[in-house]
């Protein structure tokens, strides 16, 4: 292995939520998307069951994707009674000011031979692999789960037996530190070493 752990420690570490109102126009090349693709595509896999997928949105398809989203927020929230305008032009050009924006979905083992959860698990796995890829690279990146997306039966070019979990923005960025906290691993922990 050719990482020293102070170099793994500090990519974990230095991970962060970047949102599309921080991202600035740089391009984030077709080879660097596929890398971190790639790198989801090494996740951990009970079984090997592989059940992350993806839906790649690219230039004039983010446009479409933020027209989509907006009209889906406005669905949903005039149904429950909770809708803003400034809202829905959030959803509308969050996609608009990326680079780039993952779909990102779950298929199902067609025997089911893992409960939901474990696959689900392997997805967020595969989330985070790209999360730390987009970190090495300066890509500012976020996953996002507005309910209305989660659970759309009409998300745009999803395949049969695919559910989407979520999008994940990505975008250049001026990588400014961003503070970070995080309660004392110590208050986590049991430690034992006697019989029970």
């Amino acid at each position: 292995m050719s990482l020293s752990i102070t170099e793994v420690n500090t990519l974990i570490r230095s991970r962060r939520a970047v949102f599309p109102q921080m991202y600035n126009q740089e391009v984030i090349t077709d080879t660097e998307i596929n890398d971190i693709l790639e790198n989801a595509n090494w996740a951990p896999t009970h079984k090997k069951t592989e059940p992350w997928r993806f839906i790649v949105f690219r230039g004039e398809a983010l446009a479409s994707l933020g027209d989509w989203l907006a009209e889906k927020y406005r669905d949903q929230a005039m149904q429950d009674g909770d809708f803003t305008e400034t809202k829905q032009e959030k959803f509308r050009y969050r996609p608009r000011q990326s680079q780039c924006v993952l779909g990102i979905c779950m298929k199902r083992d067609p025997e089911k031979r893992l409960p939901k959860w474990e696959e689900m698990a392997a997805v967020a796995c595969a989330v985070q692999n790209m999360w730390l890829s987009c970190s090495a690279l300066g890509i500012g990146s976020y996953w996002s789960t507005p309910n209305f997306v989660v659970e759309a039966k009409d998300f745009p070019h999803i395949k049969n037996g695919w559910k989407c979990k979520g999008l994940f923005y990505m975008g250049r960025w001026n990588q400014e530190a961003l503070p970070a906290t995080r309660t004392p691993i110590e208050d986590k922990i049991i430690w034992t070493n006697k019989g029970f």
